[in-house]
């Protein structure tokens, strides 16, 4: 799996073929297709181990209890930027599966939903969390894409994606709950 999420890495889901994932495996070339019958079946590996790893991360802050709800909060819209600029590839990648997709990709994004989910409930409470859910994901999910696409570095913006997903926090949470305190 690292072999091939590299090869995504260095140029896109083009860049991966089943051969070179082999050849830099340090198996033969023709290994990987007892694993995966084709490039797509590796690529929704590829993607769904995007989202474990994230949803592990998201998990990880949760559990970390030197945090305050608001701080665990935008550690975890962080890690969605982070995952957005050292993996651009795989991002896209990982949110080109419908939102509704029954298979283990989709079971993967699910579970980062549910770990986002309660980051958001210990702030806003279970009532109020689905709706502060979606805009904390769409906005964070835009602001990553803009940055991505060279947007935000055009002069217009004067922003980057974490600047806008701190003014999202301070628009919903209040200016002083979204900076971090110092300890």
């Amino acid at each position: 799996m690292d072999h091939a999420a590299a090869l995504l890495d260095s140029g896109g889901p083009a860049a991966v073929t089943l051969r070179e994932v082999g050849a830099r495996a340090g198996v033969t070339r023709g290994a990987p297709y007892g694993h995966f019958p084709d490039k797509e079946a590796l690529l929704t590996a590829v993607a769904t181990e995007g989202w474990q790893r994230l949803a592990d991360a998201v998990h990880a802050l949760r559990a970390d209890p030197a945090t305050t709800p608001i701080q665990t909060l935008r550690a975890a819209l962080g890690c969605m930027i982070t995952t957005s600029r050292e993996h651009p590839h795989m991002y896209r990648l990982m949110f080109a599966a419908p939102a509704d997709d029954l298979s283990e990709v989709g079971r993967a994004a699910r579970r980062f939903c549910d770990e986002f989910h309660a980051v958001v409930a210990a702030v806003f409470g279970d009532m109020e969390a689905l709706r502060y859910e979606a805009l904390f994901l769409t906005g964070t999910h835009g602001a990553a894409g803009l940055e991505a696409s060279g947007l935000l570095s055009t002069g217009t913006a004067y922003a980057d994606a974490d600047a806008l997903v701190d003014t999202l926090l301070e628009l919903t949470v209040g200016e002083d709950l979204a900076k971090p305190t110092d300890p």
